[in-house]
């Protein structure tokens, strides 16, 4: 399965390379491409700088299409190209993930209406207003409604991963990732200690 992972710039490290490490245990089951609106070399603050195809290659969506998150979305999300292509490939993916403030992109588009997602708590209160309609959760690790999986920050991609494994491949290979990558998965979606964060 292609995972086909969204960049712009100014994405979060980890919201990419937390995901890209689980599903690249599996490197016989996934195979990773990064992806942008105009292609070309993308970067972010950290000084990391990936390589991209355009978005517009994606023809008729991806096995998995990951939107990620950082401090570009609050840029991005009145990018109407952007919001445009992520509207077109999601409604054609088998399975649209999105990591940290990237479910504001996704809520933009008005996929996520009447679904249930959660977000970054520290920015929760920001996604939101990109959604109205969408049953955003507040105490989440993350969320999966139908073939959207959202998550909460940064690392809580990480999780989010493992539980699509789960899902996908049985509880027993999720852990076994996990262990190689010697992480303590969150394998309980309402184990959210970050919740009350940023609440006003």
């Amino acid at each position: 399965m292609e995972v086909a992972i969204m960049l712009f710039d100014e994405f979060e490290t980890l919201d990419v390379f937390g995901p890209v490490e689980v599903f690249g245990r599996l490197k016989n089951d996934y195979k990773i491409k990064f992806y942008s609106l105009s292609g070309g070399d993308i970067s972010n603050s950290h000084g990391v700088t990936i390589f991209t195809k355009k978005l517009e290659e994606i023809k008729a969506g991806a096995d998995i299409f990951l939107i990620t998150g950082g401090y570009g979305t609050r840029t991005e999300v009145n990018n109407v190209a952007l919001l445009n292509a992520i509207l077109e490939i999601s409604e054609w993916s088998k399975y649209v993930l999105t990591v940290c403030t990237g479910s504001a992109l996704l809520a933009k588009t008005g996929l996520l209406d009447f679904k249930n997602a959660t977000t970054n708590k520290i920015a929760f209160d920001w996604v939101i207003t990109n959604g109205n309609n969408v049953n955003w959760v507040r105490k989440a690790r993350w969320v999966v409604d139908g073939k959207y999986y959202t998550s909460s920050g940064v690392s809580a991609g990480m999780d989010m991963t493992l539980n699509f494994l789960k899902d996908l491949h049985g509880i027993v290979i999720a852990r076994q990732v996990a262990q190689q990558i010697e992480y303590e998965w969150t394998e309980d979606s309402n184990n959210d200690n970050f919740s009350q964060e940023g609440k006003t």
